[in-house]
């Protein structure tokens, strides 16, 4: 049997993220290559779409996160992690990553990415210049009108859990139940 089958097999042919039976496909976790089956995933063609680099997630889709991370399957522990970590903005994901645990060798393969050195990458930085981190607590120092919904991000507002973006100057977060993009200059690290 090839990788593709051995994984379709393994799945029961559906998605191993969502359960889906539409539309699946191999998906390769980073830093290893598709010539394994373990290393793979078998996923349907909505979650392929928000596994891509830089694709905004539907936070509704990934509750089922709260199974998949618990998988026997390494590369679905590896895999809903690092959503989880993409996800860190919400309340439910956060506790979620408090409570996972993964084998060394699984947490190791779960924090590995194929993105440059840390020294390579721009750092995101409050307006204090103080460098900021996924999951930290920062409190705006502006009011901010959000685009697309009807309130105004109060100035004082603490914003908690925060997410990190592709671009250094913009963070994630939630603010009044709504998950915003906020410029990391209208911010201070919360201690």
């Amino acid at each position: 049997m090839n990788t593709e089958q051995v994984v379709m097999q393994r799945s029961d042919s559906r998605c191993e993220l969502c359960a889906s039976p539409e539309h699946l496909a191999l998906y390769a976790v980073a830093t290893y290559d598709d010539s394994k089956a373990e290393q793979c995933v078998m996923t349907c063609a909505v979650c392929r779409e928000q596994l891509a680099e830089g694709s905004e997630l539907d936070t509704k889709r990934w509750h089922s996160l709260n199974d998949t991370v618990w998988s026997s399957v390494a590369a679905v522990q590896v895999l809903s992690y690092r959503l989880l970590k993409r996800l860190a903005a919400e309340p439910w994901a956060q506790d979620l990553i408090d409570m996972v645990y993964l084998t060394e060798e699984v947490q190791h393969w779960a924090d590995a990415t194929e993105t440059p050195d840390s020294d390579d990458v721009e750092p995101t930085l409050d307006s204090n210049g103080t460098q900021l981190f996924a999951g930290d607590t920062v409190v705006l120092i502006k009011d901010l009108d959000v685009k697309g919904a009807s309130f105004v991000a109060k100035r004082g507002t603490a914003v908690r859990g925060i997410a990190l973006t592709n671009n250094p100057e913009h963070i994630e977060g939630r603010v009044n139940g709504t998950r915003i993009v906020i410029i990391s200059a209208f911010v201070k690290k919360s201690n």
